[in-house]
């Protein structure tokens, strides 16, 4: 079977030490998870609170020690909860600022040193744009908004720059220990500052949470959503799905069948979709702050029902027999009613679109959205079918692109029908494509290297499947580990292979650390699509909703050695033995 690879825009890596990954010092938050949990808990305290910068020190660890105390965080996190705190204390200030104000200082310590042909003069590193760190792309990106950017460290000529009056405010990167050091002297100068605080203290080869950076780069007042709390819109969206929300919406239930079907939407899911279209309306509404119309609540709903009806139909031609942690529709109801069901919610679709009372022209809009979603996911849909009939190895572009064609659609109907409601969706239609696509991407990538983590548990397969994991580690086999892998795509001798097996395999190939780095690579790629949006809410909003999205990113079930080795956990030592360097 041929797939065709034309469509598929294969980016640039992103230029990060992803595959050196060290963990967090100790007093840093271990996982992105935790990080991002404890950075909404302080959003909301500032909210509630108002502390008013610029604070003592003193007095910041004061409030720092409270959000401690009410999260259940460890004390240890303490300077880290305070840097945190002062850069939301001052993140109103700062979008207010124009970009030309601002100064990004960037360490020299996040390049890649033992690689980086970049030289030193007074100013700093002289970047050579080599692609080997995230110095190149913060600075292009920065200097393209209009920044000052200065790769250094405790520079006079930051000091300097303040003093001309010609920057007003600093956008930094540090480890914790400097930050402590320069505090009181931005402190005194009542300068409003933001830092993102490296994840190692060794001033070699470090890294840094890029979301972060990248929101703090962006800010800006003229984003109207950058207060919008994305956590809260999400809790909202998973209230229309209960029974009694969906009989609201879509009208009583009639008969057993539609009894099904409607039983089947409101079970469990994580809502992605209809959050992405309510997200999307909230960027491009022209009457911000109202509340949100029962028009768009159906659209939503209509989006969700397209995805849980591609989710019936997905469970029945690949004869998976639990979902949710429960039987699938047509295990627990026969395959026949589980079609007619999933047909039904189709139709449910189109229909909870054509009642809404949007314009005729954005009614079109979304209805040609959705013809052409559903006919892209069953295109991709049909090239995995097709393979299993006859499954070979794929090179892992041709994964991708079926990733691509199966995934993606949803996102893009989901963007574009919140896009279409609020009347926008022509201006910005090629860039929420793109950002679909890669966001689409990313996404499979992680849900594939999920499937086959610890959690998966250790059972053997029972038939040939996609896997970008595995088409990686086919390239870069050799020897009998290539005549293994290549025997996974005959039906016959699939049986019995146990998953931990294509695991272990999996990281001995490092074809982990690769899918990790694409993974990585579609995320970014997706943020850089929106680069040419003129609208600061949509482009602040979708960068915000990617990191969200990615916020339980921490991909488990790598053997604990491996994970030691390549430096994605620490090992536990003795008492008296200081822990493993990496």
């Amino acid at each position: 079977m041929s797939v065709s690879i034309k469509t598929l825009k294969i980016p640039r890596p992103v230029p990060t030490s992803v595959t050196r990954v060290r963990p967090p010092k100790k007093n840093i938050p271990q996982t992105k998870t935790e990080r991002d949990a404890l950075l909404a808990y302080i959003r909301a305290y500032v909210e509630k609170v108002n502390p008013v910068p610029p604070m003592p020190l003193d007095e910041l660890d004061v409030h720092a020690k409270r959000i401690l105390a009410d999260t259940g965080f460890d004390e240890i996190y303490l300077h880290y909860t305070a840097v945190v705190l002062n850069n939301e204390m001052w993140r109103e200030t700062l979008a207010a600022i124009p970009y030309e104000r601002r100064l990004l200082l960037m360490p020299k310590c996040l390049r890649v040193e033992d690689k980086c042909p970049a030289p030193f003069d007074e100013f700093g590193l002289l970047c050579k744009q080599c692609g080997l760190c995230s110095i190149q792309d913060f600075q292009n990106e920065a200097e393209r908004l209009g920044y000052a950017v200065l790769v250094a460290e405790g520079s006079a000529v930051v000091m300097s720059l303040i003093q001309t009056g010609k920057i007003e405010a600093i956008v930094g990167i540090s480890c914790l220990a400097v930050l402590e050091r320069t505090f009181p002297y931005v402190e005194a100068a009542a300068i409003p500052s933001i830092a993102v605080p490296l994840l190692q203290d060794d001033c070699i080869n470090t890294t840094v949470d890029m979301d972060w950076v990248w929101e703090y780069i962006h800010l800006t007042s003229e984003d109207t959503t950058r207060r919008l709390n994305l956590n809260a819109l999400h809790d909202e969206v998973h209230t229309w799905f209960t029974p009694e929300a969906l009989s609201d919406t879509m009208g009583p239930v009639s008969g057993e069948q539609e009894r099904i079907a409607r039983e089947w939407l409101a079970r469990d899911g994580k809502r992605w979709r209809p959050f992405l279209t309510a997200a999307t309306y909230q960027a491009l509404r022209p009457d911000r702050g109202e509340p949100m119309p029962e028009d768009l609540r159906r659209i939503a709903i209509a989006v969700e029902c397209f995805h849980k009806a591609s989710l019936i139909h997905d469970d029945i031609e690949d004869e998976d027999h639990g979902r949710y942690g429960l039987p699938t529709l047509h295990a627990e109801h026969g395959v026949a009613v589980a079609l007619n069901a999933g047909d039904l919610l189709i139709g449910e679709g189109y229909r909870l679109i054509s009642e809404c009372q949007a314009s005729a022209e954005a009614k079109v809009e979304m209805l040609q959205s959705a013809a052409r979603g559903q006919r892209e996911l069953c295109l991709g849909q049909g090239a995995d079918l097709l393979w299993s009939r006859q499954p070979q190895p794929l090179k892992t572009s041709q994964v991708l692109e079926i990733f691509r064609q199966k995934t993606a659609p949803a996102f893009a109907v989901a963007l574009e029908l919140g896009a279409a409601y609020a009347g926008q969706l022509s201006p910005y239609a090629a860039a929420l494509r793109s950002y679909s696509e890669n966001l689409g991407i990313a996404y499979q990538i992680r849900d594939d290297m999920e499937d086959l983590g610890e959690d998966a548990g250790d059972n053997a397969l029972e038939r040939p499947r996609l896997s970008v994991l595995l088409s990686v580690a086919q390239e870069r086999a050799k020897g009998d580990d290539k005549a293994f892998l290549d025997s996974l795509w005959n039906n016959n001798q699939l049986e019995g292979v146990a998953v931990h097996k294509l695991r272990n395999l999996a990281q001995t190939l490092k074809a982990d650390e690769k899918c990790k780095l694409l993974l990585e690579t579609y995320k970014d790629t997706a943020i850089r699509s929106l680069q040419d949006v003129d609208n600061a809410n949509l482009k602040g909003l979708l960068r915000r909703v990617m990191g969200k999205i990615f916020a339980d990113l921490e991909i488990k079930g790598w053997c604990r050695e491996f994970e030691v080795k390549n430096g994605v956990r620490e090992e536990a030592a003795p008492e008296n033995q200081s822990p493993v360097s990496v």
